[in-house]
């Protein structure tokens, strides 16, 4: 019996890192590069590349994220440090909001230096708000690293997580009913920018409580996988059929199905990678998963125009290969940057990767 819960037990860390790891990847998908302005987005609408990008941002970004606030809410409720406010906190500054700053930063010298130095189709300091909520993101969202609400958000949760890891379970639903119905309803900012970030960082406290991850694990795919296939086929052919759905509250509702179901099917799917064939390959990447999701947009803006001189824009023959491969071009680089990076400077390295990167 201890050898099977021994063994259970290293699996679902290798499933956590794992998660990680594909969670991080779809999220490149959700901001590919296209070449193309909204005006210009809007016009393609329904075609065929447009519905293949639509597809694998819904399926393999924005559905993905959602596990990655529960497996937040999943370790901290499982962790004796988290009862010590102040010292919880202070790992937090440093693995969270230290290097959403540093990464902030980082993006406007490259980012908006690239559009000064070489005309570089970007956004440019307009004013000392505007570096402001760009680097900090108190009450809007940064118009460069906009995957940035994440961290802002999540730090947030780590701050009252003492306060939650405390809270019984009928304490705990409440929370996580009000946080359901703040992000259905659009209210949030500017507390919190995304209110679904609370929602799954709460259930994945509750989950932990109850067991679910264990439970989850062992499900046959005949049942983890159709509610995702489905709720996921109807918000996409709603995406691309405006009207299907009822706006505002209907819309929303679907969404956060949608992502219910994701954080299932994708847990399941992490669940099986680390049982097999591909499980060293991926808890090698992982230590390196951090610093994908902050830089990969930055990456983005810089290297996306000059792979699509090669490729061209969203509506081009080449372009629906090129949209395939983004998240392994991303990653590639990722690898190589924080590899020579840990190598060269392994206490920047340490600090940009929230502690994941270290000398060697």
């Amino acid at each position: 019996m201890a050898r099977t819960l021994t063994t259970n037990a290293a699996r679902r860390s290798d499933a956590i890192s794992i998660a990680r790891v594909i969670c991080i990847l779809g999220v490149v998908y959700v901001h590919a590069w296209t070449g193309l302005s909204g005006h210009d987005l809007e016009s393609l609408r329904g075609t065929p590349q447009d519905s293949l990008r639509w597809g694998l941002m819904e399926i393999f970004g924005r559905s993905a994220v959602p596990l990655l606030g529960l497996i937040s809410g999943w370790l901290v409720e499982g962790s004796s440090r988290t009862h010590h406010w102040l010292r919880h906190v202070g790992r937090k500054v440093r693995t969270i909001l230290l290097p959403m700053i540093l990464w902030n930063a980082l993006a406007i010298l490259f980012v908006s230096g690239a559009a000064w130095a070489l005309g570089l189709s970007a956004p440019v300091p307009s004013s000392t708000d505007w570096m402001f909520q760009e680097l900090f993101i108190v009450s809007r969202n940064p118009d460069i690293n906009v995957q940035m609400p994440f961290l802002r958000d999540l730090f947030l949760c780590m701050i009252a997580a003492p306060l939650f890891v405390r809270l019984p379970g009928w304490a705990l639903a409440g929370v996580a009913a009000l946080a359901a119905l703040c992000q259905i309803m659009g209210w949030g900012p500017p507390i919190l920018m995304r209110a679904s970030i609370l929602f799954f960082f709460i259930m994945g406290i509750i989950a932990r409580r109850e067991g679910l991850a264990d439970r989850v694990a062992v499900l046959p795919w005949t049942v983890a996988a159709p509610p995702f296939a489905l709720l996921m086929t109807v918000q996409l052919y709603a995406s691309l059929h405006p009207g299907f759905v009822q706006p505002g509250g209907g819309i929303a509702v679907l969404d956060m199905a949608v992502r219910v179901a994701a954080a299932v099917f994708f847990w399941r799917l992490a669940w099986t990678l680390a049982g097999g064939a591909a499980r060293g390959m991926l808890l090698r990447i992982e230590p390196f998963a951090f610093f994908l999701f902050c830089s990969h947009l930055i990456l983005i803006w810089l290297g996306g125009p000059a792979l699509g001189i090669l490729f061209g824009k969203l509506g081009s023959p080449f372009y629906p290969a090129y949209l395939l491969v983004q998240p392994l071009l991303v990653l590639l680089t990722v690898l190589l940057l924080g590899s020579l990076l840990s190598r060269a400077a392994p206490g920047l390295a340490k600090l940009l990767s929230g502690g994941r990167l270290m000398a060697g």
